[in-house]
């Protein structure tokens, strides 16, 4: 039987935050949707004084400068912790309400402050925060989930626009020395494994985190192997079917439907804009390089400019001060402890 030779693209787009990328990082892939594109929004953190476009996806927002389109931040929604409404001095607006996203990315804290330049609109607050709140509550659709509240009387608790395809008895999963007898449940958009003794051990296997399907020999016999993304934690997962002719018709109809939803993804990021009747698509702002020569400068590196302390977010080794008495952070490099006592 042949291996599962379809690559389903990694998504990047909600789980990365990139500075000042080219106009091809910032093109929505396949199933990314473009909610809002709001005009006039001030980077307050790292552009202050500086006007732009703020788009908003399903999977991110992107804020292009005005002025240059070199100048960008891609910010997935995976990255964002919280989101909060603070009061910001900015160059444009002076003191107003601003748009503070904390965010989380490679073990570095980052803090955006975006600022509306268009006076008396929420619409910056309510469109980010709402879309935020729907890829919050919506995880089931992208991430591998094991051990969860996924099955109730021996039935697929169902997500909104997910449909169910086949329920196939008699899958045992190879976790264990003995294997475990349990249900699979193919869906448009994820496999579910369950046990047929305890329905809380169970797997929910987007196909947005398939990474390869096969069909291997193991110690079992024939068995249906499923290889997930590294950003899922890498998992191999083997099952075996009972009888055995029924292997190639599980693998094939996975294999098929991962086929079919590579091409149409479905993210799961619900929607509504209110008041609002125009379509979004004629928005949308084309990416374009601008015809000039960069030259390479002694410029900080973006990112510092959105960390909350200035810097790298570092864990420095803990030494002894005799002045104190206790162990503390070892300081960063041309501070002194009578400099954290002084009042400028």
């Amino acid at each position: 039987m042949a291996a599962g030779e379809h690559v389903f693209e990694e998504v990047w787009q909600d789980r990365e935050i990139k500075f000042d990328q080219p106009p091809s990082a910032l093109r929505l892939r396949k199933g990314e949707v473009q909610i809002d594109s709001i005009n006039s929004v001030e980077d307050t953190k790292g552009n202050n004084g500086e006007r732009g476009i703020l788009i908003v996806t399903n999977l991110r927002l992107i804020w292009t400068s005005a002025k240059s389109a070199r100048t960008n931040l891609s910010i997935g929604f995976g990255c964002i912790s919280s989101v909060n409404i603070k009061q910001v001095n900015s160059k444009l607006r002076g003191n107003s309400q601003a748009l503070f996203a904390m965010t989380r990315f490679n073990a570095t804290r980052f803090e955006f402050i975006f600022t509306s330049l268009v006076k008396n609109s929420p619409r910056l607050f309510t469109t980010v925060q709402a879309v935020f709140k729907s890829y919050d509550t919506t995880k089931l659709y992208r991430d591998l989930k094991l051990r969860g509240a996924i099955i109730r009387d021996k039935e697929l608790v169902m997500l909104p626009h997910e449909q169910v395809y086949e329920k196939i008895g008699g899958i045992w999963n190879l976790s264990s020395d003995q294997g475990n007898l349990g249900t699979f449940i193919i869906t448009n958009v994820r496999t579910v494994w369950f046990a047929v003794l305890a329905e809380n051990f169970n797997v929910s296997i987007p196909y947005l985190q398939m990474k390869s399907i096969n069909v291997r020999n193991s110690k079992f016999g024939q068995a249906l192997v499923i290889e997930t993304t590294a950003s899922s934690g890498g998992y191999i997962l083997g099952f075996r079917a009972d009888p055995v002719e029924h292997l190639e018709e599980v693998y094939t109809q996975i294999l098929n439907l991962w086929k079919v939803f590579s091409s149409t993804p479905i993210f799961g990021v619900d929607y509504s804009m209110e008041d609002r009747d125009v379509d979004p698509k004629a928005n949308f702002v084309p990416r374009t390089e601008d015809d000039v020569e960069i030259m390479e400068g002694d410029d900080i590196e973006p990112c510092l400019l959105y960390q909350p302390d200035g810097e790298k977010e570092i864990d420095r080794e803990p030494v002894f001060h005799a002045e104190l008495g206790l162990a503390m952070e070892r300081l960063k490099e041309g501070t002194t402890l009578q400099s954290l006592w002084s009042v400028v």
